[in-house]
């Protein structure tokens, strides 16, 4: 018996919503999510066209293969209610995973003090249904991805 699964889920890959959240939900299985940021990019460590502002991001071949330009309208969308908020991205990023229900804990890959900062903070954040959308709403379907 499966007590949880590690799946690869955050706000610019939400393949996971079409078969495999929903069925851990019904049969009792927990969600770990790896790269809930993202790798970085929903905190900010890379901005369109290119720029790359952290060592990670600029070596990070495998990022690359996993997101590409049209995920920065809802890296764009998470940096306005962080913004309307007074929060770091990475916070709204994170409460916005917390707030699933299947969803148990996410792997927080913490390099600095202030990962560790904004991962305890989004369990507080709560957003309101509105703010959710708005970050929802520029997604776009991915082809399955980052499984080995």
């Amino acid at each position: 018996m499966f007590v949880h699964e590690v799946n690869h889920y955050n706000l610019i890959y939400r393949e996971e919503e079409r078969e495999m959240i929903p069925l851990c939900a019904d049969q009792g299985v927990g969600l770990i999510p790896w790269s809930p940021l993202a790798r970085g990019m929903l905190a900010g460590n890379r901005e369109r066209g290119g720029e790359r502002k952290t060592s990670r991001s600029q070596n990070d071949a495998y990022g690359d293969s996993l997101y590409v330009e049209s995920d920065f309208d809802v890296v764009d969308a998470v940096r306005e209610v962080a913004s309307e908020r007074g929060v770091p991205a990475a916070q709204v990023a994170l409460a916005w995973l917390l707030a699933n229900p299947a969803v148990t804990a996410p792997i927080v890959g913490a390099t600095k003090l202030t990962h560790i900062d904004d991962a305890i903070a989004a369990v507080s954040l709560r957003l309101d249904e509105k703010e959710i959308e708005r970050m929802q709403a520029p997604y776009r379907p991915h082809p399955v991805i980052g499984h080995s």
